[in-house]
């Protein structure tokens, strides 16, 4: 097995998320660029003094605004600096932020509100909140967070202890609605680790982010990560051009870049590499689905730069990468991070670490410090994960003899999708709805060797014509966009079990047939 954590990888029993990442370099550092956030066509630069002052700023007028620690703000924006200030001034408050994607639909987000029990929602441009989902809430918009920035700061970051919610994230679950994952402050000093043995970050360092601002990886990776060594972060908020990457590298000098695969394959396909200067760059980092070894060569060949992959889920952050210290071994994600507890456990019976080479769940040792609480008010699903003292995220995978980890599939029927992971059971929920479909099973549809998408498999109502558009359109304005099937296939009837229930990994088969 993997080193134990030690004691020094442990966080203070006093520790506060955002005086982690903000307090020295504001002390050290006040001038130099923490963010620069790209438009097309714009640029806002602030250094870490600016930044500082107005998280505490804004945690102070969240206070004055009668939220209490432990309150939920849930943070409806998209690509904003407002909404980086908000996510670190609820931090800094002791409140409990709530990052949520601007793709929701406004049913979406009334879920999220309401299971929450958010006490508060701050919403950017062209977000909304349904009235009827207020129900009471704090609604703050651009004008209401630009007052509390003018106004006074906090005068000290809140005395959070390292166990103290910090964050809660919504991810899908076994059920058809999202769950929410609730974080401790110590997550952000878990993320240590991958500082060295995946990122290679020193203060030195620019930090491009091609991820929006509500993803765990944009938050951990394009922020945190770099604001806790003192690095400048860049992202980007213009439109979705794969072409964009490599004149951005270029023009910041980004040191670092990280992306999904499929946005890396894009970038080959549709950016001109040979135009732009990327001396600057020292490696790629990828993360959220795996990485196809042709596309690991294709991006090698073309920019001479190595790719570097993580394994991470909402649950862990990133735990098993390779890196400057674990050279890339194709095919294989890398080796558990120095210091961090993995093992492979049998699928059923005790929890004991299984031997090299051997398959079975893959899994993290409760005592992981960017370890999850747990499950907001979902204490089944809680029980669905843990083996005794590990984690489970329902990868089937082995470790090979010199420590690397190779995949073996997943022991549950989430997808994958934009980076993301997405509950069969929602998108069946929603196509289930529509007057046409009978019945309906969702899974995911190879498309290519390495690519795949999600397909909703229907068996329509007797009388019914098969319109796959009309069925795309229906979803279109019910789910977030990361989470719509983008096939429609039709089927006779759905494989089931002996008991009736659908065989979701039998469905694309079904269609071969």
């Amino acid at each position: 097995m993997p080193e134990s954590l030690s004691e020094d990888r442990r966080p203070p029993a006093r520790f506060n998320a955002a005086r982690y990442c903000l307090a020295e370099n504001a002390r050290l550092r006040p001038d130099k660029t923490a963010l620069i956030l790209v438009g097309d066509g714009t640029e806002d630069s602030l250094s870490f003094g600016t930044v500082e002052r107005s998280v505490r700023a804004i945690a102070a007028g969240l206070l004055g605004l009668g939220l209490k620690p432990g309150d939920r703000v849930m943070i409806r924006m998209g690509n904003e600096a407002d909404y980086v200030l908000v996510y670190f001034g609820a931090l800094a408050a002791g409140l409990v932020a709530l990052p949520s994607s601007p793709l929701l639909t406004e049913d979406e987000a009334a879920f999220l509100l309401e299971n929450s029990g958010a006490a508060a929602v701050v919403v950017g441009g062209g977000c909304t909140v349904a009235p009827e989902a207020l129900d009471g809430r704090l609604l703050l918009d651009a004008a209401a967070i630009a007052a509390l920035k003018a106004g006074p700061k906090l005068p000290d970051y809140a005395d959070t202890a390292a166990d103290d919610p910090a964050m809660l994230i919504y991810t899908s679950g076994t059920t058809s609605r999202p769950k929410g994952v609730l974080h401790a402050h110590r997550a952000a000093y878990g993320r240590r680790p991958m500082l060295d043995h995946w990122l290679g970050l020193t203060e030195a360092d620019v930090m491009l982010h091609a991820g929006t601002m509500n993803w765990t990886y944009t938050l951990g990776v394009g922020l945190s990560d770099p604001w806790s060594v003192g690095a400048t972060a860049v992202l980007y908020n213009g439109p979705r051009d794969p072409a964009v990457w490599p004149r951005l590298i270029a023009q910041y000098r980004a040191t670092l870049f990280a992306a999904v695969p499929t946005l890396y394959r894009q970038i080959l396909k549709y950016g001109d590499l040979s135009a732009h200067d990327l001396s600057s760059l020292r490696h790629g980092c990828t993360a959220g689905e795996p990485l196809p070894v042709e596309l690991l060569d294709a991006w090698t060949q073309a920019t001479g730069k190595p790719l570097y992959e993580a394994l991470g889920m909402s649950e862990i952050s990133t735990y098993i990468s390779s890196g400057p210290t674990v050279p890339v071994r194709p095919g294989s994600p890398g080796k558990p991070q120095l210091g961090r507890r993995v093992a492979i456990l049998p699928r059923e019976g005790e929890p004991v670490p299984l031997a090299s080479g051997e398959t079975g769940l893959l899994a993290v040792h409760r005592s992981e410090p960017a370890l999850m609480l747990g499950y907001w008010n979902r204490p089944e699903e809680e029980a669905e994960v843990m083996r005794g003292d590990w984690f489970t995220g329902g990868d089937l995978a082995r470790l090979d003899d010199d420590g690397y980890l190779w995949f073996a599939g997943r022991n549950n029927d989430l997808m994958k999708a934009m980076g993301y992971r997405v509950s069969p059971n929602e998108v069946e929920v929603v196509l289930s709805a529509h007057p046409s479909v009978a019945e309906v099973g969702v899974a995911e549809l190879p498309v290519r060797a390495d690519v795949s998408v999600i397909c909703g498999f229907v068996v329509l109502q007797p009388d019914a014509e098969p319109d796959a558009a009309a069925l795309l359109a229906w979803c279109a304005d019910r789910l977030a966009a990361y989470k719509r099937p983008r096939e429609i296939r039709f089927l006779d009837a759905l494989p089931r079990t002996a008991n009736g229930k659908v065989q979701r990994k039998r469905l694309a088969a079904a269609v071969a047939g």
